[in-house]
């Protein structure tokens, strides 16, 4: 197993500029970004595909086969009384589970954007992510300041569509276009299955995936992705590698109460975080990095420049909105009794782990992992993880593959193999609404 440390974890990081004005890059970047920015402008829509055909994710309108049918994506309802022949989609980390919060909230939560506002390409001229608005950056940094996981000061903040764009700005940022051979990127297995499709897919010279980073041992540059807590497992982690020449890329996506202790706050060169997996609008599209060194901020920002000439800012404008809410609820007094996010969220997610447990451990077919608590700064108790998706174990004789078994009685998860494991794991969401969930376990318990 790769090495578990403290969430916040301990490593010496050089430190940043705390300016904010950009410069221009030098031409050859600049012509490097732009062919790579070109080729990726539809990388995402076309993964999603290439995994639908490789059984690693469906769009969720439906499966092969004249008398099955998803449950409903709109209302989360199922479309008739026969619930047996109901597909449930648990691939995909849909975080749906937080519509309930939401439409408590009211108007809190709403953006009225008039036709005139947010017209023109620019947030702010004179900044270094010169499209992203000063309202979500301030929001960022006051809901971080808040939640105590991660420093803000003397970082630049990156504004990206969703954080996997800002992976690929980050791969782009560390690469050096002169260099005879591209770097390898390395991620401890397992890894989010994302990370090699998404390397690998522009069949970039700057970069390219090496695979599990705890059987690594090239020579040179690399850059080493830590997911932490991890997708898919749920573990906390560190870099493995440590070599002199390396660089890491921190994925905090899962960084908050609802699904780990906040032991400290995180300190790394390049920390990536999605407003999806906090509030759960992952329809929006807004993810943001934390950079320190300012060289790197300016070659991320003309990455997201060239490939979608910045950010969408009414996108920008909601996530604000639902930021400062956020913040609200435990910083106004009039919004403490029902709009605290994370006591919502990590209560749903305590009672889904519970029945989970239980049906893992009535059953005798499967297993899950067992997580370690630790004092959590920001709920002032001793709090265990609680990750967003389970890492479900098929134990049962004469069951190889463990997706093939669930999808046969109509679960549909994401197998081992695409995280750099074995095909008797499978990864299940544990962020859908609340009937897909409880008709998950019902279908688990009769999978003994």
């Amino acid at each position: 197993m790769a090495k578990k440390a403290t969430v916040s974890g301990v490593r010496s990081e050089r430190k940043g500029s705390g300016s904010i004005c950009g410069h221009r890059m030098p031409a050859p970047l600049t012509y490097v970004a732009a062919a790579i920015a070109l080729l990726s402008l539809t990388s995402n829509i076309v993964i999603f595909y290439k995994f639908q055909r490789e059984g690693a994710m469906t769009l969720g309108h439906g499966v092969s086969g004249s008398n099955s049918h998803l449950l409903s994506e709109v209302e989360g309802k199922t479309p008739s009384t026969d619930t047996d022949s109901v597909v449930i989609n648990l691939d995909h980390g849909d975080p749906t589970m937080f519509e309930p919060f939401w439409r408590a909230t009211g108007e809190r939560g709403i953006v009225v954007v008039p036709g005139w506002q947010t017209m023109s390409y620019f947030s702010r001229a004179d900044g270094l992510c010169w499209f992203m608005e000063p309202k979500l950056a301030g929001e960022i940094i006051r809901l971080h300041r808040l939640v105590g996981n991660a420093r803000t000061e003397g970082r630049h903040i990156v504004v990206g569509t969703g954080s996997t764009q800002l992976f690929q700005a980050a791969l782009y940022a560390l690469s050096s276009p002169d260099a005879l051979e591209p770097v390898s990127v390395v991620s401890a297995a397992p890894f989010y299955s994302s990370y090699p499709a998404v390397t690998d897919f522009l069949r970039s010279g700057l970069y390219r995936w090496a695979g599990d980073a705890r059987s690594f041992n090239g020579d040179g540059p690399y850059i080493e992705l830590v997911c932490s807590p991890n997708n898919p497992d749920g573990f906390v982690m560190e870099a493995v590698v440590n070599k002199e020449e390396g660089k890491t890329i921190h994925d905090l996506a899962y960084y908050w109460p609802q699904y780990a202790p906040i032991t400290g706050a995180s300190s790394h060169d390049i920390m990536l975080f999605t407003f999806s997996k906090i509030t759960g609008h992952a329809g929006t599209r807004i993810g943001w990095a934390l950079v320190k060194d300012r060289d790197v901020a300016e070659k991320m920002t003309k990455f997201i420049e060239l490939n979608t000439i910045g950010v969408s800012k009414d996108s920008q404008l909601r996530a604000a909105r639902i930021l400062g809410a956020v913040s609200d609820g435990y910083e106004l007094d009039g919004h403490r009794r029902h709009g605290r996010i994370f006591v919502f969220g990590r209560r749903l997610m305590a009672e889904r782990w519970d029945r989970l447990r239980e049906a893992v451990r009535i059953t005798g077919s499967f297993s899950v992992p067992e997580y370690p608590s630790a004092d959590c700064n920001f709920t002032g108790e001793s709090t265990p993880l609680l990750p967003a998706f389970a890492w479900l174990r098929c134990e049962k004789e004469g069951v190889d593959d463990c997706r093939g078994f669930l999808r046969s009685r109509g679960i549909l998860t994401r197998s081992g193999k695409l995280f750099g494991s074995g095909p008797d794991y499978v990864r299940v969401s544990m962020l859908d609404r609340d009937d897909k969930f409880n008709l998950f376990i019902q279908r688990l318990l009769s999978a003994a």
